[in-house]
């Protein structure tokens, strides 16, 4: 039994930093490197894919709005047609600087709000879709199980994986609880940790009102801008570890 683990990174802009990369790329298997328009600025993302090449880390577009000032968590009715050139300006940029490492982009996983719009919004997910579809049909898409971005990215061909988060309470839904709810993000690694050995072996998280939540997960997502994030993503990766689970890139490296 394998899994990957994913996280965001590449969020500092300019003096103001956010999360160790360079730490975190020794944990994980695939890297979600912001691509400028919520967070991340040409150089923090350059040095990310350089990292990630040097650890042999898989590169994810980690697309998002035009919101620098609210880090891409908020919502924005942006017309198909202009989310959809946004999203393929983020993908050549961040194709550009990946191939400069050495690397290349093999998936896309969208950030924040438009995360959450794509999973149930027709028109902006048929428009990251299209976007991704334009600039290269074999990029993998990363995303909730269920989600309208999935349903709409296998049927336009791309290869698509499922995600679940290490460090996020889940709704009896199977849908992760708001940030601006208290208990939204956990804190404590050995309870992390513990959550994602048994969500990987045994596909159930426990929700955040007690009930047994089924959910299947091809990769596992480590968030790098949380407070102690590379003492968590230590926890879960050793625990996995230890399990005798391997710990794998969700896609291969693109030809």
């Amino acid at each position: 039994m394998g899994i990957d683990l994913n996280s965001d990174l590449a969020e500092s802009f300019g003096t103001w930093r956010l999360g160790d990369d360079d730490a975190m790329l020794g944990i994980v298997t695939s890297a979600n490197i912001a691509c400028g328009f919520h967070a991340g600025d040409p150089r923090t993302i350059r040095n990310a894919c350089l990292t990630a090449v040097d650890h042999g880390v898989r590169i994810g577009a980690q697309v998002g709005y035009r919101d620098l000032a609210g880090f891409g968590r908020r919502y924005i009715d942006v017309e198909p047609q202009d989310l959809a050139a946004d999203v393929l300006y983020q993908l050549g940029a961040l194709d550009a600087l990946a191939r400069a490492a050495g690397g290349r982009v093999a998936y896309v996983k969208p950030h924040g709000a438009l995360y959450h719009a794509i999973g149930h919004h027709e028109e902006q997910a048929a428009a990251v879709v299209e976007a991704v579809t334009a600039h290269d049909p074999g990029l993998a898409a990363l995303g909730l199980p269920g989600s309208l971005w999935l349903r709409r990215a296998d049927q336009a061909g791309l290869p698509t994986f499922r995600e679940a988060f290490a460090d996020r309470a889940y709704t009896r839904e199977g849908t992760l609880v708001p940030r601006s709810h208290p208990g939204a993000v956990l804190h404590d690694a050995d309870l992390v940790a513990t959550r994602v050995l048994r969500l990987v072996t045994e596909g159930v998280v426990e929700s955040v009102d007690g009930h047994a939540v089924a959910v299947e997960a091809d990769s596992i997502c480590v968030h790098g801008d949380t407070p102690g994030a590379v003492d968590l993503a230590r926890a879960v990766r050793r625990r996995l570890d230890e399990a005798g689970l391997e710990v794998t890139a969700f896609v291969g490296a693109p030809a």
